[in-house]
């Protein structure tokens, strides 16, 4: 990584508390014998007092200990674990209904709890619990019971105030949703920043990191092509997706099992099939990858399919680089593609950041 890009660059980023930085470098400070992330809000050391790795495995085996202010050991943004709880307890019985004096009982200061809410999900506490609420009577009515008796379980206390309350979470009247679909999101942290997973009964349908330019464009797909609303709440896949990203980012995993719905054109499907192909650790050209699908004149296509891939990590995408070894354009960013590749072993060429 000390390669790629330059000491005083890096520096810069750790003046700057650029979050861009996080998952790219890790600063030791040789004064005080700590290590830091890109964004650490202390006191920031002289040029010559500071050295980078490439990551905190690094860091401790030249003898440095993580810091205490920014906590470097553990993932950018991770869900506290009594927030992590208090969801899992909603996610098991969605008819509760927590309210302030509730969270008051279980440790929570209400303002705080919304507050991180909004920063992290775009919506407050008490909305979140009731997107819950409204997932689940959703796949409910979806089954075949009845909208009063669902209405009752969520903790509605009239038939209109359900409805009401569904039409604006998901665009129709309880009544019409034989004919539209529902899409479960949630939001994953990993080594490399934050994720939006979304799924279906049949599996996986997006992975992306939530600084993708693309996203917004990406859900909007996925709800028209699937006639379906996106709604955060649980789903069965989510768990197990979890799990294996933190194999394969703790290099236990070379090959993901969970089930997959690849939404696209059958070209596409096709595309991102040939990509399932490329073992880890090993990368192939677009040349090669349209060679593989029997369409060698067709790197441009292959090239734009690979662009337009949902999910990401699981679809190796970033084992894809240009004919000369270098790397080439990547949604998550270079940096990502990079740090992908360098976890998987594969041989590439740093960039030059």
């Amino acid at each position: 990584m000390e390669a790629a890009i330059s000491a005083d660059r890096m520096y810069q980023a750790l003046v700057e508390k650029d979050p861009g930085f996080e998952g790219v470098f890790i600063a030791g400070v040789k004064t005080t014998g700590i290590f830091c992330r890109p964004t650490c809000t202390a006191r920031k050391p002289k040029p010559e007092n500071v050295e980078f790795f490439s990551g905190v495995r690094d860091a401790i085996a030249s003898g440095y200990r993580p810091c205490k202010v920014c906590r470097p050991l553990e993932k950018p943004d991770a869900t506290p674990e009594p927030i992590r709880a208090l969801i899992r307890e909603m996610e098991l019985t969605p008819s509760i209904r927590i309210k302030d004096q509730d969270l008051r009982l279980k440790g929570f200061e209400p303002a705080t709890l919304r507050r991180w809410f909004l920063k992290h999900h775009g919506i407050s506490f008490h909305a979140f619990q009731r997107m819950l609420r409204l997932n689940t009577a959703f796949k409910k009515i979806q089954t075949g019971e009845a909208v009063t008796g669902v209405a009752f379980e969520a903790g509605y206390e009239s038939n209109s105030g359900f409805v009401d309350g569904f039409r604006s979470v998901f665009g129709v009247s309880p009544s019409k949703t034989k004919t539209t679909g529902m899409i479960d999101c949630k939001r994953l942290e990993t080594p490399l920043g934050t994720m939006l997973a979304c799924a279906t009964s049949k599996g996986i349908c997006l992975l992306e990191f939530s600084d993708r330019r693309m996203l917004e464009t990406e859900l909007v797909y996925l709800s028209k092509r699937l006639n379906a609303s996106i709604v955060q709440g649980p789903n069965p896949f989510f768990d197990r997706l979890e799990q294996e990203l933190e194999e394969y980012f703790e290099g236990k995993r070379t090959d993901f099992d969970i089930p997959l719905d690849l939404i696209g054109s059958e070209f596409q499907i096709g595309v991102w099939e040939q990509l399932l192909r490329i073992p880890y650790g090993k990368t192939r050209s677009y040349k090669e990858q349209a060679e593989a699908l029997g369409k060698p004149l067709a790197i441009r296509a292959v090239a734009n399919a690979n662009g337009l891939n949902k999910i990401s990590i699981l679809i190796p995408c970033h084992r894809v680089i240009g004919s000369d070894g270098s790397l080439t354009g990547y949604g998550g960013g270079l940096w990502r593609k990079e740090k992908l590749l360098q976890l998987e072993g594969a041989p590439i060429r740093l960039s030059l950041f």
